[in-house]
């Protein structure tokens, strides 16, 4: 796997929903020298352009630049900050973590929930809620309201590491798919059809920025980018895995928001299969991603799929992936935008 430094940088940003400026210029910078044009919306969606043969269709591709969060929502007496989350939390994941509160600069707390020593038995045996959590920024109420004040994003604190064929951090989930859509942005030449790249926000709190550019552009193909469940672990009965690590990219049948086109499904399956990449089905029962915004904010709808990340440990600042399954995810993304004009999508 190649530009590691750069996924490292792209996962390490900070980028709560809403609160996206720092991707996103890291993004414009990386993309401007890649595509016949950059646009900026409203909503802060950074939508790239590559002219194609023909530009009587369009290609629309995606990936979220929003990393789950928490927003700022109240200052105690004693300096501790309470918080609203942005995403979907497993209240559990929170014990003993680090956070960036981004005030007035960037200040490092750290989450804090009431100690087990003194906890009663009814507590100790009680699932957690985020409502239990404060985050300790270790100074008093004076010091922490000279940087920080509601309504300030905060982001997870974690590194990008490389443990064995994989790679570990926050915000794997969807900071991968950003990498994985500037790569593509770099070997894609004189495509058959208009590409728009489209690195969208707020999708972690419901598909917001999808819906508004995928309603501009109005694409003829939408292929969404974004990371699944990989459940390959121990404990985990055969039917429960969706993918694993290591076995390929994976192609989209479903998830809770989205039933593919099956042209699309179809398509994706037979160029990895010509190209030899390797691939691997993806039924998501629960979860939503952008391919919903893609596949219904056009007029009449797209055709519409999506390109899938197997990944451990969603949601939690430990996700994991693995480089060849990132690769593939690479390969057939370009080679599926360079054919898509050869496919019979009439059947």
């Amino acid at each position: 796997m190649k530009n590691l430094n750069l996924l490292k940088d792209i996962c390490e940003i900070a980028g709560a929903p809403g609160f996206e400026q720092r991707i996103r210029n890291l993004v414009i910078k990386e993309v401007k020298p890649l595509v016949d044009d950059v646009l900026l919306d409203n909503m802060g969606n950074v939508t790239t352009v590559i002219k194609g043969k023909d530009s009587s269709k369009k290609i629309m591709v995606t990936a979220h630049m929003d990393e789950i969060g928490f927003i700022v929502t109240h200052i105690d007496d004693n300096g501790f900050v309470r918080f609203h989350t942005l995403g979907g939390f497993d209240p559990k994941t929170l014990t003993a973590q680090r956070v960036i509160v981004h005030g007035k600069k960037d200040l490092v707390g750290v989450m804090g929930s009431k100690p087990i020593h003194v906890m009663s038995p009814e507590e100790r045996n009680k699932v957690p809620k985020t409502t239990d959590y404060f985050i300790d920024m270790g100074m008093p109420k004076k010091e922490v309201e000279k940087y920080i004040e509601v309504g300030n994003p905060i982001t997870r604190e974690r590194e990008l590491i490389e443990m064995g064929e994989c790679v570990n951090c926050k915000s794997i989930d969807n900071r991968v798919s950003v990498f994985i859509l500037i790569e593509a942005l770099k070997k894609i030449k004189n495509p058959p059809y208009d590409v728009y790249g489209v690195f969208t926000v707020q999708e972690e709190v419901g598909i917001r920025g999808a819906q508004v550019a995928t309603q501009a552009i109005q694409p003829d193909f939408g292929i969404n980018l974004d990371t699944t469940i990989a459940f390959d672990v121990p404990g985990a009965s055969a039917h429960e895995k969706v993918t694993e690590l290591g076995k390929g990219t994976a192609i989209k049948i479903m998830d809770s928001r989205t039933i593919c086109d099956y042209r699309m499904v179809s398509f994706l399956k037979e160029v990895a299969d010509k190209n030899k990449i390797k691939w691997q089905n993806e039924v998501l029962t629960a979860g939503g991603t952008d391919t919903s915004a893609l596949q219904q904010m056009t007029a009449g709808g797209s055709i519409a799929g999506a390109i899938s990340i197997p990944t451990r440990h969603i949601h939690q600042v430990i996700e994991m992936a693995h480089k060849k399954d990132i690769d593939n995810s690479i390969k057939l993304l370009v080679k599926s935008i360079e054919v898509i004009d050869k496919y019979n999508w009439n059947f």
